[in-house]
């Protein structure tokens, strides 16, 4: 399933972003690729050990971690340092499938990649062409969020970024692992838990129905938990 995860930072927030990242040293971006992304990647990319990147990732771990929907959408375990890329002058990233786990090099961190994120750091007037395209079971899903908004996909799905044939596109990416493997299964409890939190705020949490409902998403939760 595929969530946009709007509103992670505002203008002001990008624009602290930008700064940290604008100013770095961009490298080839086939840094991070395995053998089949090697050969269908074109971009640049701040390196992992990059003082920037590193500071610019942390900010926005801390602005996750206060996003309700963000974590009800990924129940997050484990979240992979933010990386960050840009395409200009028809660079691309040909389909592909992000590698099963993925391992920060010089470390013993590792984690399952269950989801892959897309912050976007460019607003889309500013450059033509760069859709995420993510091939899922219900067909072919183009993304070209605005600045500052990011969308969470499964790390199982074909996905490409198409050409950039004007201006640059800017923005973070990383993966995460969930605490529940399945995505039908994350599926259903976000939509349990959109149902009970639309209700509660009509209702009141104390409402019996509410508190039985709840109690259903956590023992759903307690038996699909990966962790």
């Amino acid at each position: 399933m595929m969530h946009v995860i709007p509103d992670v930072f505002d203008a002001s927030g990008v624009a602290h972003i930008r700064a940290l990242i604008d100013a770095a040293q961009w490298t080839d971006g086939n840094a991070t690729s395995g053998h089949q992304s090697a050969l269908a990647k074109n971009n640049r990319q701040l390196p992992e050990t990059c003082a920037a990147a590193r500071e610019a990732g942390a900010y926005i771990l801390d602005a996750l971690g206060t996003s309700a929907l963000f974590i009800a959408a990924a129940l997050p375990l484990k979240v992979y340092p933010p990386l960050f890329n840009s395409y200009t002058g028809g660079e691309a990233f040909g389909m592909h499938v992000d590698a099963a786990v993925r391992i920060q090099p010089g470390s013993d961190f590792r984690i399952r990649s269950d989801l892959s994120a897309t912050l976007f750091l460019e607003d889309p007037d500013a450059y033509d062409g760069g859709e995420l395209i993510v091939e899922g079971q219900f067909g072919t899903s183009p993304v070209k969020l605005p600045a500052g908004h990011m969308v969470l996909y499964p790390s199982s799905s074909l996905h490409r970024v198409a050409p950039v044939t004007r201006g640059t596109r800017t923005a973070s990416f990383f993966w995460l692992q969930s605490m529940v493997r399945d995505d039908a299964a994350r599926s259903i409890l976000f939509d349990l838990d959109t149902s009970i939190q639309s209700l509660a705020a009509r209702n009141g949490h104390d409402d019996p129905a509410i508190i039985g409902l709840t109690g259903v998403y956590h023992n759903l939760l307690r038996q699909w938990t990966d962790c």
